[in-house]
């Protein structure tokens, strides 16, 4: 069984920065990409960074020029760099892995106070 376990997330003030990260273990099938999602209450849950191998990134229009997606392939590892923040960045933040099936972490509380 797939496990995705993230970390990072907390409080800040707006204008600061977060780094979240991700780790994925157990998977028997090769991982095509990795991504982070988030939700508020009362909302989808919606992309707002991908990457897949080590460099082909894509980046939801709201994060774009604030946020920056990397990763390690070789660790199953990803990162999501969080600078500019605002208070409607407030969300659980999810990590979403690709391989065979969708496997997603728990996800790790980001709260931007203004």
């Amino acid at each position: 069984q797939v496990q995705v376990v993230e970390s990072g997330g907390g409080l800040v003030q707006a204008g600061g920065s977060l780094r979240l990260s991700c780790v994925a273990s157990g998977s028997r099938f090769k991982i095509n990409s990795m991504g982070w999602y988030r939700q508020t209450p009362g909302k989808q849950r919606e992309l707002v960074a991908s990457i897949a191998g080590d460099d082909i990134t894509d980046y939801a229009d709201f994060v774009k020029g604030r946020f920056t997606i990397s990763g390690d392939s070789s660790k199953n590892t990803v990162y999501l760099q969080m600078n500019s923040l605002k208070p409607e960045d407030t969300a659980v933040y999810y990590c979403r892995v690709r391989a065979i099936s969708n496997y997603w972490g728990q996800g790790t509380q980001v709260t931007v106070s203004s």
